[in-house]
């Protein structure tokens, strides 16, 4: 009988966290028997002590190298080391970046972590939809606390879609809506006022929203909800609980969901400089 030939050794190595050259590297093995090789990911190789010490390994397993290695003078020094010492060895990047180099006729950053870091702002990005969707209409007073902005108005101001909005600029927003009869919560006066943003409206612009909203509901369009008794009620107590609140406020009248949320972005970002 045969001796069971070992498991093919992959040494994966890149400059960032790896992920791209492991998951092609296990894309190419996908072709082969399942178990014949195995990878074993070495990130952030910065250095040539790195290098050496992957070199001698693959040396001693009778490994190979690959790599999403751009810095030159370290991914010059791999090649060199594994050619050295008789180590296959696969740059990933490069035949691309030099396709892309002379197509484009422009040059490479040949930085590291590129990719990582729009990982990293895509899932921020995941992160603040979700806080968003989570943290709508008063639901769980203690996203307050968490929140980067929280935005608050009576009922019809678009308190949501701004806040869906503004999480796409990866910033976590709650929001909380103000009704005479219901306490606003605690949270509201416990967070830094310069995090609130109060909205306002005029109660015409109102009446012809929740007018509108109450025929797409099926509803009769006299209902407490539009008078302009109520609204007045409604807008004179939030207006009331702003000024105690020392927030900024925004008119969303005459203003789009687009252009809001680009003033509250700026005021926030403003804020954190």
């Amino acid at each position: 009988m045969h001796a069971p030939k070992e498991k093919q050794l992959i040494y994966v190595l890149s400059d960032s966290v790896g992920e791209t050259a492991e998951l092609l590297a296990k894309a190419a093995l996908s072709q082969f028997d399942e178990g014949c090789a195995i990878t074993r990911r070495v990130p952030y190789v910065d250095d040539l002590q790195t290098v050496d010490e992957v070199v001698k390994q693959a040396k001693e397993t009778d490994g190979m190298i690959l790599f999403t290695i751009v810095l030159p003078e370290v991914k010059q020094y791999l090649m060199e080391q594994a050619a050295d010492q008789a180590i296959p060895v696969y740059d990933i990047l490069s035949p691309l970046v030099t396709m892309l180099e002379d197509k484009l006729e422009a040059k490479p950053r040949n930085e590291s972590g590129l990719m990582h870091m729009l990982d990293e702002e895509y899932f921020r990005k995941v992160e603040a939809i979700e806080f968003a969707v989570k943290y709508d209409d008063g639901r769980d007073p203690r996203g307050i606390l968490k929140a980067d902005v929280v935005l608050t108005g009576v009922s019809r101001t678009s308190k949501t879609p701004l806040s869906q909005y503004l999480a796409h600029k990866r910033l976590k927003v709650a929001n909380v809506p103000l009704v005479p009869e219901v306490d606003p919560p605690k949270e509201l006066f416990e967070i830094p006022k310069e995090k609130v943003i109060g909205l306002k409206i005029t109660p015409e612009k109102l009446n012809s929203i929740r007018t509108e909203r109450l025929k797409a509901l099926g509803l009769k369009a006299e209902a407490n909800y539009a008078t302009f008794q109520r609204i007045q009620e409604e807008l004179d107590y939030s207006a009331d609980l702003m000024e105690k609140l020392g927030c900024d406020v925004i008119d969303v009248s005459e203003r789009a969901v687009e252009e809001t949320a680009n003033l509250i972005y700026q005021l926030v970002q403003s804020k954190q400089m």
